[in-house]
């Protein structure tokens, strides 16, 4: 009998607990949820059920650790230069860079100033004389520049590319009838048709250059010209850290860039070479390597981008980039070649980012940049070694 009502006890109380536990609200995570589930059943005989032993997966490896640099960081006095990752007075820290259009025609060479740019870029400036590329050169601390060039006529790609980096566009005029709209943006600020001319013994169109004097009077002492960031600034493109930043990404494949980057740009034959004792990429054209006018020094890069984009004419042979929508690249640097993808929304103040297979922009090694835009229908022909 005393069993009965035991059994009738433990029954209830059972049941009790069941009914308790369905009308609980569940506070807790899906976690917690999981865990009580899966808590091991007692068995009910005194032979113990056996429980398979559970392996333990391998843990992920740790992140690797990249110091991205910052300005509370620096030394005193000092910040990052966001165009290069290098030491700048803090005195310019939110200083314009100025992009100036400079001519890349033979004829023009040899190019003054270029050694002291931040950033690059070259691209096909017309889709006559057999592609013949002109450089875009940004330049943060434009306080150094003593003669920069020679300059030539800008194109409405530099106009998109001088909204984005809310940078001066220095040039020489260029086709009013494509470029006119585009400059008349609030969002571009332009010096035009007013530099220096300096006789070096060459036709007329190559002999202007932007000069310390240049700056000083159209830029510096200009009443419609901020030297500082205006509002179209939308913060900066890149994210810099000193030796590692091949590690900060996740990337699909890597091969080796050690020996010659070959473009597809016929007239200029360009061409940027590694040397391993500098870790740096130098830059060649017609068959001989870039050198300062002045310096002798030769023209190098840290970092590597190229950038495939499609495009069309206005006509006459001058035409535009679609840099805008996405797209895919490469990032090179330290002797490797990884594949990226880049994206820029229809708005022309917002930057291009450069990204990871993941979604994330990639991290660049602190110095110059070398920024290629390729055209679409010849950009399998790069060729990397």
């Amino acid at each position: 009998m005393k069993r009965k009502i035991l059994a009738t006890i433990i029954c209830a109380g059972l049941v009790a607990s069941m009914l308790a536990g369905c009308g609980k609200k569940d506070n807790g995570s899906d976690a917690d949820s999981i865990s009580n589930i899966a808590q091991p059943i007692q068995s009910t005989t005194d032979e113990e059920t056996p429980v398979a032993d559970v392996e333990e997966p391998d843990p992920e490896p740790a992140a690797p650790t990249v110091n991205i640099l910052k300005n509370e960081d620096a030394p005193e006095g000092y910040v990052y230069n966001e165009l290069s990752g290098l030491l700048i007075d803090k005195e310019i820290e939110n200083q314009r860079p100025i992009g100036v259009m400079v001519d890349n025609e033979v004829t023009a060479l040899d190019h003054y100033g270029l050694n002291d740019a931040d950033v690059i870029y070259e691209m096909m400036n017309s889709t006559a004389n057999n592609r013949i590329t002109r450089l875009f050169v940004l330049m943060k601390d434009w306080g150094k520049v003593e003669r920069l060039g020679s300059i030539r006529s800008t194109r409405t790609t530099n106009c998109i590319l001088t909204i984005e980096w809310n940078c001066v566009l220095c040039h020489d005029g260029g086709p009013g009838v494509f470029i006119n709209d585009y400059i008349a943006l609030d969002s571009v600020d332009n010096i035009s048709g007013v530099f220096a001319r300096i006789d070096n013994g060459k036709p007329r169109e190559f002999t202007e250059y932007v000069t310390k004097a240049d700056l000083e009077k159209y830029l510096v002492n200009s009443s419609t010209i901020d030297t500082e960031y205006n509002s179209y600034y939308t913060g900066p493109h890149f994210q810099f850290t000193e030796s590692d930043a091949l590690t900060a990404g996740k990337f699909a494949s890597e091969k080796a860039a050690e020996g010659v980057i070959s473009l597809p740009f016929p007239h200029n034959k360009s061409e940027l070479h590694y040397n391993k004792d500098t870790n740096l990429y130098e830059y060649y054209e017609y068959d001989r390597a870039h050198v300062d006018g002045e310096t002798g020094e030769v023209l190098t890069f840290r970092n590597v981008i190229l950038q495939k984009a499609s495009f069309g004419e206005w006509g006459e042979g001058y035409m535009w980039y679609n840099l805008t929508g996405e797209g895919e690249g490469y990032y090179i640097t330290d002797g490797k070649c990884v594949p990226i993808t880049w994206s820029k929304p229809a708005t022309l103040v917002e930057n291009t980012q450069f990204l990871d297979e993941n979604g994330n922009s990639i991290v660049l090694n602190a110095g110059k940049t070398y920024i290629g835009i390729v055209p679409d229908d010849t950009w399998d022909t790069i060729s990397i070694k």
